[in-house]
């Protein structure tokens, strides 16, 4: 189940200036947010009264009292949950701020995955002929991942290096016995937009991977999967992290494995074939 705190994560990149005010104070100490009257949470943000009830119906909320009730079953349960600067001058303080951080986008992650809608993944991965594996920029590392550890297991995957226009053209070649599966963190890149609507005119069924529920990707694609963002631990304007992705393709593959023991005579005899390689 997707949290409050994981909505306001989700959504902050692309909030209003204002919205982006609320959501840092309520961030930064849920706690104090639950016991605090609308009239403080707009003085201490610097925005009106009426700000904080916009931000609250941008968030699917009824008002102020309903984000309250929300932020009081979540606050305290999460190990990092808040924004907050890295120490510059103790390594160890950093460390630990940075490991919070990550454990909690992991944790919220894997907590909140549909498992009904995993299951039809899980089987849709298995049955298809060829899985094909998209994703562009920063999060393309998660893209050759996925490819790796599939073809491990006996999935036949491919990817395209990255190369957008390789991919559409990959996915022109593929039916409707193969699949696509797309990773975005924002979930609104044009490209992989294109390269989906491609793929549905072929008659291939769709897994995406992002970030948000209601972005472009996740509502064009047949089945997705919500990732968590925690990523602005270092500063206000970073918000990109691939932690959270790789988790979710790290789960599958694990899960993968646990259905079918042959998937590790698999993988064992592929280390074996590329030991010779290694000192």
């Amino acid at each position: 189940m997707t949290t409050i705190i994981d909505k306001i994560y989700s959504e902050l990149p692309a909030m209003s200036q204002s919205d982006q005010k609320v959501a840092k104070q309520v961030l930064a100490n849920p706690e104090k947010i639950v016991n605090s009257t609308i009239s403080e949470l707009a003085k201490i943000a610097a925005v009106s009264g009426a700000s904080v009830t916009r931000f609250c119906h941008n968030l699917g909320l009824t008002g102020f009292h309903d984000l309250k009730i929300q932020l009081a079953q979540v606050s305290g349960n999460e190990k990092s949950h808040s924004l907050q600067k890295i120490a510059k001058d103790d390594l160890q303080t950093a460390l630990k701020q940075i490991g919070d951080n990550k454990v909690a986008e992991i944790e919220a992650t894997l907590n909140n995955i549909d498992s009904q809608v995993l299951k039809k993944v899980l089987d849709l991965l298995t049955n298809s002929k060829i899985v094909q594996v998209s994703a562009e920029g920063d999060t393309y590392p998660v893209a050759e991942d996925a490819v790796y550890k599939f073809n491990q297991i006996g999935i036949l995957a491919m990817a395209s290096g990255g190369n957008v226009e390789t991919a559409i053209a990959q996915s022109m070649n593929l039916n409707a016995q193969d699949c696509l599966l797309v990773i975005s963190n924002s979930g609104e890149s044009a490209a992989l937009l294109k390269q989906i609507k491609v793929a549905k005119e072929q008659g291939i069924k769709v897994i995406a991977i992002t970030n948000r529920a209601d972005s472009p990707i996740a509502l064009q694609a047949d089945y997705h999967l919500q990732t968590a963002v925690r990523q602005t631990v270092l500063q206000t304007q970073y918000y990109f992290s691939r932690v959270a992705a790789f988790t979710m393709i790290e789960a599958i593959f694990l899960l993968l494995i646990s259905q079918n023991d042959e998937r590790i005579e698999h993988i064992k005899k592929h280390e074996e074939i590329i030991s010779s390689q290694k000192i």
